[in-house]
C-alpha cells in the first residue's frame, strides 16, 4: 500500500522511502507503453494540504509565472527557489534513481548519447556544468476558467526525460473540470490524446519530450507534450517535480 504518513513533510528521517511500495517493475512497463504511468496515494490527503499551502509564502519561491501573460495559458505557477522545501527533495531523491535505468534505455533505443547517473545530486551536478542552476520544481495554481496548455518542460540542453506531477486537490469536491492531458505527436499520423483520472494524492509520471515506441521496423521516437484541461469551478493546485534544472 502507498504511505499515508506526512512523515515526507517533515524530513525527520532522510532515509524513508515514501515509493518503496509500488510495483516498479509494472510501473516502468506502463511508461514503455504508453509514456505515461500513475502512482496512486502517494501523498496522503495532510501531506498534500500542507503543500499546496506553501503557494502564498513567497520567500520559497525564485518566480511566480502568470500564464496568461506569456501565452501559456491561464493560471498561475511559483518555481521553488533553492534550498527546496524537505518533502520536494525527498521526492526528487526517491523517484529519479527508479526512473534512471528507463531514461538510459529510451536514450539507447532513441539513438542518443547522453546517459543519466544512478545518482540525482550528480545528475544535477551535470547540470550546473552546462549552466543550468536554477532549480525547476513547482506549485501550479488555478481556479475557475484557467487551463494550461500543451507544453514541454525542457529549460535547457540537458534535460532528463521523464517528470512527475502530484495532484494536490481532490477533484469533485475542490475543483470540477481541470483534468490533466497528454498528447503523443506519432511519426505521419494525428496525434493520440490521453486523459488522467487522478485524486488527490496521485502522482502521474510522463514523458518529458519524447520516448521510443516499437514499430515494425524497429523503435521510432513520439513526441509528447502535456496540460490541463479548463477548470470549471473551485481551485486546483498541483506539484510539478521536474529532475534537471534550468539555465
Amino acid at each position: 500500500m502507498p504511505r499515508t504518513d506526512t512523515a515526507i513533510l517533515t524530513g525527520s528521517d532522510p532515509h524513508d522511502d515514501p515509493i518503496a511500495p509500488y510495483d516498479w517493475s509494472l510501473i516502468l512497463a506502463e511508461m514503455n507503453r504508453t509514456g505515461h504511468a500513475v502512482l496512486p496515494g502517494l501523498l496522503s490527503p495532510q501531506a498534500c494540504g500542507a503543500l499546496a499551502e506553501l503557494y502564498d509564502r513567497d520567500t520559497l519561491f525564485r518566480s511566480h509565472i502568470r500564464m496568461a501573460r506569456h501565452g501559456f495559458g491561464r493560471g498561475e505557477y511559483k518555481y521553488f527557489a533553492y534550498p527546496l522545501p524537505d518533502p520536494v527533495t525527498a521526492l526528487r531523491r526517491a523517484l529519479y534513481p527508479r526512473l534512471a535505468p528507463l531514461a538510459n534505455d529510451w536514450a539507447e533505443r532513441l539513438r542518443g548519447d547522453r546517459r543519466y547517473p544512478a545518482d540525482h545530486a550528480e545528475f544535477l551536478a551535470q547540470c550546473r556544468a552546462a549552466g543550468q542552476a536554477r532549480p525547476t520544481p513547482l506549485l501550479l495554481q488555478y481556479q475557475a476558467g484557467d487551463y494550461n496548455c500543451l507544453h514541454q518542460d525542457l529549460y535547457g540542453d540537458l534535460y532528463f526525460p521523464i517528470q512527475a506531477a502530484i495532484l494536490l486537490s481532490e477533484p469533485g469536491r475542490d475543483f470540477t473540470g481541470g483534468e490533466f492531458v497528454l498528447t503523443e505527436q506519432r511519426p505521419r499520423m494525428q496525434s493520440r490524446p490521453h486523459v488522467a483520472t487522478l485524486r488527490q494524492g496521485d502522482a502521474i509520471l510522463f514523458a518529458v519530450n519524447k520516448r521510443p515506441v516499437r514499430g515494425t521496423r524497429g523503435d521510432y521516437a513520439v513526441t509528447l507534450r502535456h496540460g490541463v484541461s479548463q477548470v470549471t469551478s473551485g481551485h486546483r493546485h498541483t506539484l510539478g517535480i521536474i529532475f534537471h534544472d534550468a539555465r
